[in-house]
């Protein structure tokens, strides 16, 4: 089995980042920095991060990893030690409410009065200014509010809660990518800035295009050019399910000659080309609705094996991590002492991009280590 490489650079190698954010965006950034090479320290208050509550698991795939100091903010103590590591830092990511590091004494004047070049990324469910900076909400708020469900998708269309956080993954994901761009333009300039992220904006990013394409055609609902009846899920007769990613013509062809001897309904003239097939959307999607229920999964499989149709077997839990392609590409790893698997950094450098420490640090684990003024501990001191 091939090994992970070891990077020998990174231009993140030497940033120190203190992630004061809980649950799942603010966490989710600051680990991607750390596997891209930055020194995070999470920063909990005394009861820890509220994932803590959710379970190991929960905690460990978005802090493993990370040190761990315990500081209460709300007393002058508490608000002294992050303000002496606040001086050494490049970035400090919160995500409380809008006004919360200001009532603190940690709002970005105070810290840049620390460190002119520091970074503060604050991460809000509305962003720091409009009607909503100040509300309540969590990822099904913003997805609801930012247009998520105002995107026909199926045929048989239907609102149901995403699987995963689909929206706080969104605003994690610029948050990153925005602290790595201003850690560095800090570093040419010697000023730092602050970052407005909200999952809200970050979530609306990515569905505004389609939304305004579905805006422009209300008056057609699933008549939309999104809503492919070849393009879809597919319950089996046992109960599975299968997708269709036919978009490309030529996949529909494929389709059709493995399957047209037994389905020659599949032949037939008017669904020859994909115009010809969204003009009769219901029609086809009841045909691969009916012919894909005829079998269970595993024969389904079989069927395709070889060909060039874009099948897919939905997966679950018990096969994902098994998944012979998962495998081979080692994007899992074993955390701690093992009973957790997270993943790593998604894309492969050339050069090498090493695993992080597989710790997953209790509340408070390393504040004798981190938070006396004698410096940082080196990063291999948590293996």
């Amino acid at each position: 089995m091939n090994q992970i490489p070891v990077a020998t650079w990174s231009c993140l190698q030497d940033a120190r980042i203190l992630d004061l954010s809980q649950l799942l965006p603010g966490p989710h950034a600051a680990l991607a920095l750390s596997q891209l090479g930055a020194d995070v320290i999470k920063v909990e208050q005394p009861g820890g991060d509220t994932l803590r509550a959710m379970g190991h698991n929960a905690f460990a795939q978005l802090n493993h990893g990370k040190r761990c100091i315990s500081l209460d903010l709300k007393t002058g103590e508490g608000r002294s030690a992050f303000l002496a590591l606040a001086r050494e830092a490049d970035a400090v990511i919160e995500g409380f409410r809008p006004g919360v590091m200001d009532r603190l004494g940690l709002g970005y004047d105070a810290l840049r009065a620390e460190n002119p070049r520091i970074v503060m990324c604050s991460i809000s469910g509305f962003g720091q200014t409009g009607p909503y900076a100040a509300d309540a909400g969590h990822d099904l708020n913003y997805l609801a509010l930012a247009g998520y469900w105002a995107v026909p998708a199926q045929v048989e269309d239907t609102v149901a809660r995403p699987r995963v956080r689909v929206s706080d993954y969104a605003a994690a994901a610029y948050a990153s990518l925005s602290l790595a761009v201003a850690i560095m333009s800090a570093r040419q300039s010697g000023r730092g800035q602050h970052l407005d992220v909200s999952i809200h904006d970050a979530i609306l990013a990515w569905t505004a295009g389609a939304a305004w394409t579905a805006k422009c055609a209300i008056d057609v609902g699933t008549g939309t050019p999104g809503v492919m009846p070849d393009n879809d899920i597919f319950e089996t007769a046992d109960g599975r399910h299968l997708v269709l990613g036919i978009m490309e013509n030529k996949f529909w062809l494929s389709l059709r000659d493995r399957l047209g001897a037994e389905h020659p309904e599949l032949l037939l003239p008017q669904y020859e080309s994909r115009p010809q097939r969204q003009q009769r959307k219901g029609e086809v999607h009841a045909m691969l609705k009916r012919i894909f229920a005829s079998r269970p999964l595993a024969a389904w499989e079989a069927v395709f094996e070889g060909t060039d149709v874009p099948f897919s077997p939905i997966l679950n839990a018990a096969e994902l991590f098994d998944d012979p392609h998962v495998q081979a590409r080692r994007v899992i790893r074993a955390l701690d002492d093992g009973t957790c698997m997270a993943a790593r950094f998604p894309v492969k450098f050339s050069a090498g991009l090493g695993d992080i420490p597989a710790r997953v640090a209790s509340i408070g684990q390393d504040n004798e280590a981190v938070i006396p003024a004698s410096g940082w501990p080196r990063r291999d001191s948590l293996t």
